[in-house]
């Protein structure tokens, strides 16, 4: 790194930990900034199943990166993806060919759905895990109810029947979601149309839902799930999906129209690009201080790394870790600027929490695992979710409005939001834009 230019760090990925990073090196002399996210905007992802089952709509947990650093001169946002990274460079490719060289990479691309090999889940399956996904669901969903209205016996058919695959966080508040809107919000805007047709199913290999809980928070998921007509099917998978049904390892087949995989993340494609060897889930192996083996100036985050927590078993793929990584990757290449040297990373365990629907939800606490339901566990899921978006210059008072309501209140706005009638239906404005 020169003493007279200021070093250039170039970072891949706008979610948590991009922008945790970004943010950390802002407006810090010394040091300029490459933002690179192929859609120019951060995705508020823990809010995406509220997109798809239309509590909110796509502007609502959409944040444009330009306008998140317009502030700060030593960010530049790109909008481009990121194929390659060469980390002996080290650059990065875009897709387009451009090069794009620094004295420090941060990898943090993010994740994509993995399938498992099941046959047709690429083609057929609804993933979950980018706001594009949530959109689809959501158009998804407010299509079959069109179609269904139009041709009731379409029901018979698999129309309104609704398979979530996975019974980690993600599938269990989809389906929680799905199941209050088709009971509680689809009569409203259908109301000519018998809605008891409609089935909500939860599959899962597992014996359990939400796996990584406590027992009692096991039972607690499952007794709020079916009280909300979701059905479960667990020590079950799904063998092969199709463009109508779901071939379970029971030997059933459901008709659906609508399958939602919540089965699993991998690492983005990125990871496969970086020219170094890939771990569990594809991710990327890092160093207790975040940088890759052998290259002290590549930094891997968020989804894309196998972060170390310790033990065997490395941190899990949460929002909270990739923000804490981000911030503290951040640190480290300021302190290599500043001659300070790097420190390991130290991850404030804030727990393991879901929202399985309007007053039920689920947490467990800190690293002793204090466990929560209903009111207190909802205010513990809003404490992290603001900080979140405090990480991503949001206002916060819409946020807690909206949620105040989310879960006191009536379905009005989900039903307004899935009715053509009233698209234009303004936005939560969380960050005042």
């Amino acid at each position: 790194m020169s003493d007279e230019q200021p070093a250039h760090v170039v970072i891949a990925g706008g979610g948590f930990a991009g922008v945790a990073c970004a943010r950390r090196l802002a407006g810090q002399p010394g040091v300029r900034v490459s933002l690179i996210e192929r859609n120019g905007y951060h995705q508020f992802q823990p809010l995406l199943y509220q997109v798809a089952t239309a509590e909110l709509t796509p502007d609502d947990i959409r944040f444009d990166l330009e306008a998140m650093f317009a502030g700060h001169d030593n960010v530049e946002v790109r909008t481009a993806e990121v194929v390659a990274a060469d980390p002996a460079g080290p650059a990065m490719t875009l897709a387009g060919g451009e090069v794009v060289a620094g004295d420090v990479l941060v990898l943090a691309a993010g994740s994509q759905p993995n399938f498992f090999h099941t046959p047709g889940a690429d083609r057929f399956a609804f993933p979950l895990y980018s706001l594009e996904d949530a959109e689809r669901v959501r158009s998804r969903v407010l299509q079959l109810f069109e179609d269904a209205s139009a041709k009731p016996e379409l029901v018979d058919e698999g129309a309104l029947t609704f398979v979530v695959v996975g019974a980690g966080a993600t599938g269990v508040e989809t389906a929680g979601a799905l199941a209050e809107l088709v009971h509680d919000v689809m009569p409203h805007v259908h109301p000519h149309l018998a809605v008891a047709g409609a089935r909500v199913i939860l599959v899962d290999l597992g014996h359990a839902v939400l796996g990584p809980f406590s027992e009692e928070a096991h039972e607690y998921a499952a007794r709020q799930l079916q009280r909300r007509g979701v059905q479960l099917k667990l020590g079950t998978s799904a063998k092969e999906i199709g463009a109508g049904h779901v071939s379970l390892s029971d030997g059933t087949t459901i008709p659906t129209h609508l399958t939602v995989w919540g089965g699993g993340l991998m690492a983005a494609p990125l990871a496969a690009g970086s020219g170094v060897s890939q771990g569990r889930g594809g991710r990327i192996d890092v160093r207790p201080d975040l940088t890759v083996e052998g290259f002290p100036a590549v930094y891997a985050l968020g989804d894309l790394a196998n972060i170390p927590a310790g033990d065997d078993q490395p941190l899990p793929q949460l929002g909270s870790v990739a923000q804490q990584a981000g911030d503290w990757a951040g640190r480290n290449i300021l302190a290599d600027l500043e001659g300070q040297g790097r420190q390991p990373f130290q991850y404030h365990d804030k727990g393991i929490m879901a929202m399985i629907g309007r007053k039920a939800a689920v947490a467990e606490i800190g690293e002793h695992r204090h466990e929560l339901h209903g009111r207190l566990a909802f205010a513990a899921w809003l404490g992290v979710h603001a900080q979140l978006l405090a990480n991503a210059g949001a206002e916060l008072h819409a946020f807690l409005a909206w949620a105040d309501e989310f879960y006191l209140r009536s379905h009005h706005r989900s039903a307004a939001l899935l009715d053509p009638a009233t698209i234009d239906t303004p936005r939560i404005r969380w960050n005042g834009s």
